[in-house]
């Protein structure tokens, strides 16, 4: 939304009834400063969720450009359920809705978990297919799901475009999704993991997306991916931010499983998050890349650096106190 209200764009955002938008404040303060007030007075809040298709109807009517950006975010196995019906129907709700209200165009963020995985590859692209293994995760196939209703949505004649980025980094809520790995460094973490992942700004994300819609480029998908880094390199980039110590010993598989395991025996008895799941666990030991060579081709985008992503970040955290 800081993307959007920055060039001028009116919005509508949907919002749960009892959800919070104090982030959503504390973000436009932090980058826009005195400006914040006049830019949040550019979105009109609209209750409602994405299971409720009377709600999309309400907010969505009279909208020329549908930005779809909500999820659920779990690796649990016990959340798969949620996670279809949140992820892959409430994505078809939002299909269904933009095809009856004549919508100009859909903006689908999925995930670089949609893309796949491939025992023959460790560089994905755009191009990869994906192959159904019992290894995918439930989060991972929710939105693999997602997207082939984007996509059935443009054979019936939708404009859209989907965009899968990586891990994103940025200021926000450092108890929910990837973020929470500034807390957990910052508390002090002793242990890193062998495998690598991909990492990307979050204002490159919201950047991409408002100018795949300015430029109205359809029917595609793009990876929006920052930089490929070793797990052991960002939290000592991380660590180095925060001026504290990185972690210095290699957890071997055996470890991660056990951890998991703990985990979920406390979550069972005591209503404990479980931070750590067997896919988690699982993926951390695991070096998988991606290639941004499309998007920078099509835009000409140049992604902050994951230096300047985590930075910022903890700029952020640091005003703000969780």
């Amino acid at each position: 939304m800081a993307e959007l209200t920055k060039r001028g764009h009116s919005i509508r955002a949907l919002r749960r009834k009892n959800s919070d938008i104090a982030n959503v404040e504390k973000v436009f303060a932090f980058y826009f400063g005195p400006e914040a007030n006049s830019l949040l007075k550019k979105i009109t809040w609209v209750e409602g969720d994405l299971t409720d298709v009377v709600s999309l109807e309400k907010g969505m009517n009279g909208c020329d450009i549908v930005y779809h950006c909500a999820a659920l975010v779990s690796f649990r196995r016990r959340d798969f359920k949620k996670l279809i019906k949140l992820n892959k129907e409430g994505t078809a709700n939002v299909v269904n809705v933009c095809l009856s209200l004549n919508i100009n165009h859909l903006c689908y963020v999925s995930s670089t978990a949609a893309v796949g995985r491939s025992s023959l590859k460790t560089l994905y692209d755009e191009n990869n297919k994906w192959i159904t293994d019992p290894d995918n995760s439930g989060y991972a196939i929710s939105k693999y799901s997602a997207e082939n209703e984007v996509w059935r949505g443009i054979e019936e004649g939708l404009n859209a475009v989907i965009v899968n980025p990586c891990v994103i980094l940025g200021p926000g809520n450092w108890n929910e999704s990837s973020l929470s790995i500034f807390k957990v460094i910052k508390k002090g973490l002793r242990f890193y993991t062998p495998g690598a992942n991909a990492f990307v700004d979050a204002r490159d994300v919201a950047f991409t997306l408002a100018e795949l819609s300015e430029r109205k480029i359809f029917n595609e998908r793009f990876l929006v991916i920052g930089e490929n880094l070793k797990y052991k390199t960002l939290f000592d980039k991380i660590a180095a931010a925060f001026n504290v110590k990185g972690p210095s010993m290699e957890a071997k598989p055996w470890m991660a499983a056990l951890v998991w395991r703990i985990e979920g025996v406390l979550a069972f008895l005591f209503g404990k998050k479980q931070n750590i799941t067997r896919e988690t666990a699982r993926s951390s030991m695991n070096t998988v890349m991606y290639s941004n060579e499309k998007i920078k081709s099509r835009i000409g985008i140049e992604f902050h650096s994951i230096d300047d992503a985590i930075q910022n970040a903890v700029n952020y955290f640091s005003q703000h106190k969780q």
